[in-house]
């Protein structure tokens, strides 16, 4: 039977690739995001080169009731929905007094609440089921403290802690759950994340095929990339007040040299 899939985040970068691995899989698609047009032309492709159905939903996952909205129209479409990618998010970088509380309360709603809802929202008729996948994007910095992307950081760390918690509850009922975990990925959160730049990017394709394998391993977690791997490693087996340190002297100094 084919399966639906929904990505949030499905526009661009890793979403827009998830996308289209679904699609090659002959997976139905619900595709959210903020940008319709980008939407609409990625559903237009997608459904002409894979015969697949898409559908699309236009919204701001940051915004008070943006999930149970998704919820709602999905339902009023009748769509049963297998497959939850929670991929929506940004990033911020700079100091922590840079940046605005509302700003970071958009950040927390989109990076956590979003992710929290979604996934309540559509577990019970997966659950029902006895089958349904989830992923939710979770990060590198999800292992550890990292300064000047402090609560970006921490939002990661939320989504990896909670993602593995579920795992654990639910896999005896058919349900994988798995936290993907990418390091620097040549995508648009370095558009808000300028101090955090780097020059070893994965790319969105590596990082998607990184989650495919790991579905298949039922893993509770995947770190794309062996030099995230070790990273990742690190951030495990060094005090963390040593990892702190590091990379805030290494952000300083890449900070200082633009």
């Amino acid at each position: 039977m084919t399966k639906t899939a929904l990505i949030t985040g499905a526009s661009s970068g890793i979403g827009e690739v998830f996308a289209r691995r679904f699609a090659e899989k002959g997976n139905h698609l619900i595709l959210v995001a903020r940008s319709k047009n980008k939407l609409d032309q990625l559903a237009i492709e997608l459904s002409t080169v894979y015969a697949v159905k898409v559908q699309v939903i236009a919204i701001d996952l940051s915004v008070e009731n943006a999930a149970s909205e998704v919820f709602k129209q999905t339902e009023q479409l009748g769509t049963h929905v297998d497959i939850l990618v929670n991929n929506a998010g940004f990033g911020l970088s700079g100091e922590f007094l840079n940046h605005s509380p509302e700003i970071y309360r958009q950040q927390m709603m989109l990076n956590i609440a979003s992710v929290v809802e979604m996934t309540h929202y559509y577990l019970p008729k997966m659950v029902a089921k006895g089958d349904g996948t989830i992923i939710n994007l979770a990060s590198l910095l999800s292992f550890f403290p990292f300064p000047y992307c402090s609560v970006y950081s921490a939002t990661k760390a939320f989504v990896l802690s909670f993602t593995e918690s579920l795992w654990e509850e639910y896999r005896h009922k058919g349900i994988k759950l798995l936290a993907l975990c990418p390091g620097p990925t040549d995508t648009k959160f370095f558009d808000t994340a300028k101090d955090v730049e780097t020059n070893n990017k994965r790319t969105p394709e590596q990082v998607v095929a990184t989650a495919m394998k790991a579905l298949g391993r039922n893993k509770t977690y995947v770190i794309d990339g062996s030099v995230n791997k070790f990273n990742a490693f690190l951030g495990r087996v060094l005090p963390r007040k040593t990892i702190v340190k590091l990379f805030g002297s290494a952000i300083r100094k890449s900070m200082t040299a633009k």
